[in-house]
């Protein structure tokens, strides 16, 4: 199978993860928070597009994020220089989680120009090295293998959000 076969299957995967543990939540469950400083759904989703977007468009092409050149700030009614993470607890707790819709539709966005690129990449250019803050020097492929499963990460943080408001596959 071709690697980026194998990443976009995982993609795939992702999102049909996501759509189940987002199906028929509230906008108020995506808003809660079980505590002062604990993440909401709605944060946890925005940081997950806005983190993919940052990768993808602004470490691995050096290209302008899609937040800013598409003006998903505007759309989502938060600050252009809303990073996404790093959050102190006040700022979690101030922040104003966006309609679950739009939320969406910025990661649908994301993801569409994610798959854009991994579909135009040679398999060689996997091997190519990109100096990754925080963590050095990696092979692009360990770019996509991080970001697969960080997302991963926050679907579980999701899904235990989601089943402390509902119960267990509620």
């Amino acid at each position: 199978m071709e690697l980026q076969r194998y990443i976009g299957i995982e993609l795939s995967g992702l999102k049909m993860a996501l759509e189940r543990v987002l199906k028929g939540l509230t906008q108020a469950e995506v808003a809660w928070r079980p505590a002062s400083g604990c993440n909401a759904i709605g944060l946890i989703l925005f940081h997950m597009a806005r983190t993919e977007d940052s990768l993808m468009q602004g470490l691995l092409q050096k290209k302008p994020l899609i937040w800013t050149s598409e003006k998903w700030y505007e759309k989502l009614g938060l600050a252009k220089d809303e990073e996404g993470s790093h959050y102190s607890v006040d700022q979690v707790n101030a922040f104003p989680v966006p309609e679950l819709e739009k939320i969406l539709a910025y990661a649908d966005a994301v993801r569409a120009r994610t798959k854009e690129k991994l579909r135009s990449m040679p398999v060689e250019t996997f091997d190519e090295k990109v100096n990754f803050p925080n963590f050095g020097e990696m092979p692009v492929g360990a770019l996509f293998s991080f970001m697969i499963g960080h997302a991963a990460e926050h679907i579980g943080e999701i899904s235990y959000l989601r089943g402390m408001q509902r119960g267990i596959d509620k």
